[in-house]
């Protein structure tokens, strides 16, 4: 016994003595680190002071406000919606390319794709679709997405209150998905507009509509993301820059309102990312300062009054940021400049990078789009460029208008780009990393060489966002299209998609 408890005498003096370094080393680490654990919170001071934690976030004045003027649009088709040109409502490759190969290893997540919550791919013989719309004026203007009401024989639309009216339109933008609708009525309820630019990521937003024929529903959430580019408008030169939301929005959901808390509106609702058809926390919304734009020129014009600057460009990126020796890795780098467009009049050059317009930073090319999409030809902007990797430039720009030129329908197309062009091999599909594509081959004069930067190798995997296989297919989408060409794809060895717009 007498041999134990010296054993036990032992043992605890050398767990105090243990206990007592510990201790005197986390007090060393801790007066080495007393200046930087000061320095953060008093550096984080001026923003914290703003928070209050005071009370609860309340939702009841928006829904008050905003939901009287979200209406419920019926849109009545005597022929059957088409389906998915593909046929095949789960196709992986539906995803957007950065998606796509971030999420190709899981198989669940393979299902995973862009849908608008109101398409034929939710409802494959709808007689009926039902939506949503915004009032934007006393006498029954309404905005709603264009898909909403493409192809309708009739739209009747369901107010707040169940007064029910035959809507006709008056106008549709397919590069920004949008459509105004009027009917005949007076002292109607409508919404106010918000600023979209000066809404900040985190902030709680409302989201008001008919989801699954549900009347006046309201779900709340934060603004996720801006300036959102998801590929999901198939027509050539469309126009993304999405608010991106955690607000549940569902089928029917398309044209609703998405609010802030004053109960001003911010964007129409219009797209989700799901992998089931409903909502996973993942809803798109077009920001409101292109609804404003876009509906204008609809009730002035019956068409919209679309500027352009004449360039082609890309987002910046680590690797482009290092081979022209800048020192930041957004913006939006110009690769080409169109002869006797507006840019290149004002003297922007191609390796630019535009940083900001109108004082609106630009880190994307969404974001620069966006921008324009709000002007009308004549509009003058200043634009700041970062050249040669470190001279800041203000330069003011006049924009022209788009004038979409016909493609010439012609057996020597492929003479006119300047290009010879290959179906990738099974090989090829590997070393690029790509489903499908075809490989410039050879380059000769033509548009391609003149007014792109695009080099031998590339592999072409959509052309106006339409994935080709065959130079038949290829040849076929630019013979369907007008106006600007814009060509995606790949180089060997390099992960990023690259897009290249040229006229013809």
């Amino acid at each position: 016994m007498t041999t134990s408890s010296k054993m036990n005498l032992k043992t605890n003096r050398f767990y105090l003595f243990m206990i007592f370094l510990i201790f005197q080393g986390c007090q060393a680490q801790n007066k080495e680190n007393e200046k930087g654990t000061e320095t953060i919170p008093n550096s984080a001071t001026g923003i914290t002071a703003k928070i209050s934690y005071t009370g609860i976030v309340d939702f009841r004045y928006a829904a008050k406000i905003a939901t009287p003027t979200v209406v419920n649009i019926k849109s009545l088709f005597k022929s059957k919606v088409p389906q998915n040109q593909n046929g095949d409502e789960n196709e992986f490759y539906n995803l957007p390319d950065p998606l796509k190969e971030f999420f190709q290893s899981d198989p669940f997540l393979r299902q995973f794709k862009f849908q608008t919550p109101n398409s034929s791919e939710y409802n494959s013989m709808p007689r009926v679709g039902s939506a949503s719309g915004v009032l934007l004026t006393a006498d029954g203007y309404i905005v709603t997405n264009n898909h909403v009401v493409k192809g309708a024989d009739e739209i009747n639309i369901t107010l707040f209150d169940g007064r029910t009216y035959t809507a006709k339109i008056v106008g549709t933008d397919p590069l920004t998905d949008l459509a105004l609708l009027k009917i005949d009525e007076k002292n109607l309820s409508f919404i106010l507009f918000g600023d979209s630019d000066v809404i900040e990521i985190g902030e709680w937003v409302v989201a008001v509509g008919n989801p699954f024929n549900l009347a006046s529903t309201v779900t709340a959430g934060i603004v996720s993301a801006k300036a959102r580019n998801i590929n999901i408008l198939q027509d050539q030169g469309a126009i993304e820059s999405f608010i991106q939301t955690d607000a549940a929005v569902n089928p029917g959901n398309s044209g609703g309102a998405l609010v802030t808390l004053e109960g001003k509106l911010i964007g129409i609702n219009t797209a989700i990312a799901t992998p089931t058809g409903v909502y996973a926390g993942y809803a798109f919304a077009i920001p409101v300062d292109i609804v404003k734009k876009v509906t204008n020129d609809l009730m002035k014009y019956g068409v919209v009054q679309r500027a352009v600057l004449g360039i082609s460009i890309r987002d910046l990126n680590s690797e482009l940021a290092k081979t022209i020796n800048i020192n930041r890795a957004n913006g939006v780098y110009v690769d080409a400049v169109m002869d006797n467009g507006a840019a290149k009049q004002a003297g922007i050059r191609a390796k630019d990078v535009i940083v900001s317009i109108d004082n609106i930073e630009t880190i994307t090319s969404s974001k620069l789009q966006e921008i324009i999409s709000r002007k009308r030809p004549g509009d003058m902007v200043s634009i700041m460029v970062i050249r040669n990797g470190k001279d800041k430039k203000e330069l003011t720009v006049i924009l022209k208008k788009y004038t979409p030129v016909p493609i010439v329908l012609s057996a020597d197309l492929l003479k006119e780009l300047g290009v010879e062009l290959q179906e990738i091999s099974a090989d090829d599909k590997t070393k690029y990393n790509v489903r499908n594509g075809l490989k410039v081959k050879k380059l000769y004069d033509g548009n391609l060489k003149e007014y792109t930067n695009i080099r031998e190798g590339f592999v072409i995997t959509a052309v106006n966002k339409i994935p080709v296989t065959t130079v038949k297919s290829f040849i076929e989408v630019l013979q369907n299209h007008q106006g600007d060409i814009m060509i995606q794809g790949k180089y060997t060895g390099d992960p990023t998609f690259y897009y290249y717009v040229f006229g013809m």
